[in-house]
């Protein structure tokens, strides 16, 4: 405990040096103060166990990567080794934004990720990894292994929705997993007491029956009996468990500065604090008991500080005709600037080999679109026993709300998770599990406005999770979700989320138009390494397509449009049921000869530039054709990237038809004149022959 104390509080000493002479851009979020409740909670931990923390994480991740590196019986009379120095320099570098930092210097401070160590990331977000330490779990349980999870935030994260419905979650299914809360009294400058009724934070986990526990977090031996204990249970698979570690950070909430400068807590509370020293207190275990002298332990302290300085060295250099001493960071050191995108998503090589089919057969069977849903899935999860589900209410109804899941439940009871209604947590857990990698989690949201309810998870963490962490985190994730514009459900259920996800880096988009289209696209989204959204919509569920006969198997390639219909005169461009009501509209029209484009792939990266543009320097003129909401509008977007890609071939600007303003009402008249369909399309089409 010492030797790893010792090492995390000088990294942390030497970052707020840095941080005083303008050498960390961003924030330096120290953990001063804390040190016990990471180290002392971790060094009983197993390499296969995970953790996650906060955007005070610097000591959590210190303490997994060392424990994973060191030998148990390591002294602190021992040298510092190659490995730790390794560890020490790369976590110093990431926090400074450079190459050679974990995540290529993308993380800095708050997202510091090993996924040797298991340390599989901090997060800037208060509480938001706490969902995805629950996938942890979850993934170490279904293989069969006595993993656990832990996951560490503050006081201030106790208050977030997402925390609480994982607590719900965890209890409802007896997790493996460990809410420690690092209770260092302040939320930034707020005090704990000014904004919770009952202060004893570790109590919230009796309503959920979660067992807890709560230890005085400056004492690092307490801490580590209290982990020992809740190890023991969660190992025996009794659930999950609470800790509270009332702790105090003695900086204030980023830089070098003690909170009493800023006004929010005085110098006398601190210096008590301080009193408690939890590196003293350990130190005073070892002289007392004589298992160190006093000399050893400073001999220890100097070797430790001469190592981060020499570490500091290899990154810092002095500034050319600058004052004596002035340093800045060298100049090789930071990444190059083309390394900004890449990783956003992934290459695509586990495509290499996948059965691939584009156009509907000629001859086949007619089965119904709804059918087909239930019908991929079946066949993927019985062929592939990494596939789970969660969702609400997928477990019963005879195939949830639409009959999506129809029969699942039955054949496979342990991979279909019926969730409670908690879609940040639900989402978030099963971002944990993508991120695990040894599971494919496929989501159902009931309609695609709960993807607001769980946007944080969706976008802050599973969207941005490859790229955040260096662009080589793979994150296999399916949410299928439906657009139910015209059923009468209003405007909390009815919208197209295209738009809002088209405009989020790191996620692919599907939207299947036919029964045949849908399988391929499902297949595709299911073999792909990187997040999919399909959206499905409900005009489709009933309508009927032609399939191959025996083949559920086949891959639509990504990236890949399918032109429905040929013309000259003018390219429409829709997705989804639209693609249906243009093809309508230009029939009924009669006088406009139209290439009909189905997008199929709706994301910046997968869109299929080579029939667009093959199309508009045929025609000239373009249609952008959607039912959604104006504000929320993919064809925006799209628009605009069309008219500067092919504005010297285009004859006139790109034309839209698009819904209202608002959303959906519940009223037939309102939600009919909210919403566009074939008869806006022609409308368009009679314009442009005028």
């Amino acid at each position: 405990m010492f030797t790893q104390m010792t090492l995390i509080r000088t990294f942390e000493e030497y970052v707020l040096k840095l941080a005083s002479r303008g050498l960390i851009h961003g924030p330096a979020h120290s953990s001063i103060g804390q040190e016990a409740g990471a180290v002392a909670s971790i060094l009983p931990l197993r390499s296969a166990d995970f953790i996650n923390g906060s955007h005070r994480g610097h000591h959590q991740f210190l303490a997994k990567a060392l424990g994973h590196m060191l030998p148990a019986d390591l002294g602190p009379q021992t040298p510092v080794s190659e490995e730790v120095r390794d560890i020490l320099s790369r976590t110093l570098a990431e926090i400074c934004g450079l190459a050679r930092g974990f995540c290529g210097g993308r993380g800095g401070s708050m997202h510091l990720k090993w996924r040797e160590a298991n340390a599989m990331g901090t997060n800037a977000i208060v509480g938001g990894g706490v969902p995805q330490a629950a996938g942890f779990a979850w993934a170490a349980r279904h293989a069969q292994t006595d993993a656990v999870s832990v996951t560490y935030f503050g006081d201030g994260a106790v208050n977030i929705g997402s925390v609480l419905e994982t607590f719900n979650l965890a209890g409802a299914w007896k997790l493996p997993m460990c809410f420690f809360i690092e209770n260092n009294q302040y939320a930034v400058s707020t005090h704990v007491g000014e904004v919770t009724a009952e202060s004893r934070l570790s109590a919230r986990g009796l309503g959920f029956n979660v067992a807890s526990w709560r230890v005085d977090g400056m004492d690092p031996l307490a801490v580590h009996m209290a982990m020992n204990e809740a190890l023991e249970y969660m190992r025996s698979g009794l659930g999950p468990t609470i800790i509270e570690a009332d702790v105090y950070r003695y900086f204030h909430q980023n830089g070098p500065f003690p909170g009493s400068a800023f006004g929010y807590r005085t110098k006398e509370e601190e210096q008590q604090w301080r009193e408690r020293d939890p590196l003293a207190l350990i130190a005073s275990h070892i002289t007392r008991r004589g298992i160190l002298g006093q000399q050893d332990l400073d001999t220890c302290t100097s070797i430790v500080q001469t190592t981060m300085t020499e570490i500091g060295n290899e990154l810092l250099e002095s500034v050319p005709g600058g004052k004596p001493g002035e340093q800045r960071i060298r100049l090789e050191e930071w990444p190059d600037t083309d390394f900004v995108d890449v990783g956003i998503r992934g290459d695509l090589t586990e495509f290499a080999g996948a059965p691939i089919a584009d156009q509907e057969p000629v001859h086949g069977v007619e089965r119904k679109f709804i059918d087909v849903v239930a019908g991929v899935m079946q066949r993927r999860m019985a062929t592939d026993d990494r596939i789970v589900i969660l969702g609400e209410d997928i477990h019963r109804l005879k195939g949830g709300t639409n009959g999506a899941t129809k029969g699942l439940a039955e054949a496979h009871p342990d991979r279909v998770l019926a969730t409670p209604i908690s879609e940040n947590a639900f989402a978030g857990l099963a971002g944990g599990i993508a991120l695990d990698g040894r599971y494919i989690p496929v989501v159902e949201f009931m309609y695609a406005d709960f993807m607001w309810v769980a946007a944080d998870q969706l976008f802050n963490q599973i969207g941005k999770a490859r790229h955040m962490f260096g662009g080589d985190s793979d994150v296999p994730l399916v949410l299928r979700s439906k657009v139910a514009m015209g059923t009468g459900y209003g405007s909390q259920h009815s919208m197209d989320p295209a738009g809002v996800f088209a405009t989020a880096s790191g996620w692919r988009i599907v939207a299947p138009s036919t029964p045949f289209d849908y399988v391929g696209l499902m297949n595709s989204a299911l073999r792909c390494k990187d997040p999919v959204v399909v959206i499905e919509h409900v005009d489709l569920y009933d309508s009927v397509g032609t399939m191959p006969e025996d083949d559920l198997d086949y891959c639509l390639p990504v990236g890949k449009a399918a032109l429905r219909r040929v013309g000259t005169d003018i390219t429409i461009i829709s997705y989804l049921a639209m693609t249906h009501y243009v093809l309508e509209a230009v029939e009924e029209a009669g006088t406009v000869d139209a290439d009909v484009i189905d997008l199929r792939w709706l994301d910046r990266a997968s869109i299929d530039w080579d029939t667009i543009g093959d199309s508009i320097r045929k025609t000239n003129k373009v249609l952008i054709a959607e039912q959604g909401a104006l504000g929320t509008s993919y064809g925006a977007w799209l628009a605009d990237e069309i008219q500067r890609r092919y504005f010297d071939w285009l004859d006139q600007p790109v034309l839209r038809v698009h819904g209202a303003e608002a959303s959906p009402s519940i009223s037939r008249v309102l939600e009919r004149a909210a919403i566009a369909k074939k008869d806006e399309v022609l409308m368009t089409l009679r314009k442009i022959v005028d």
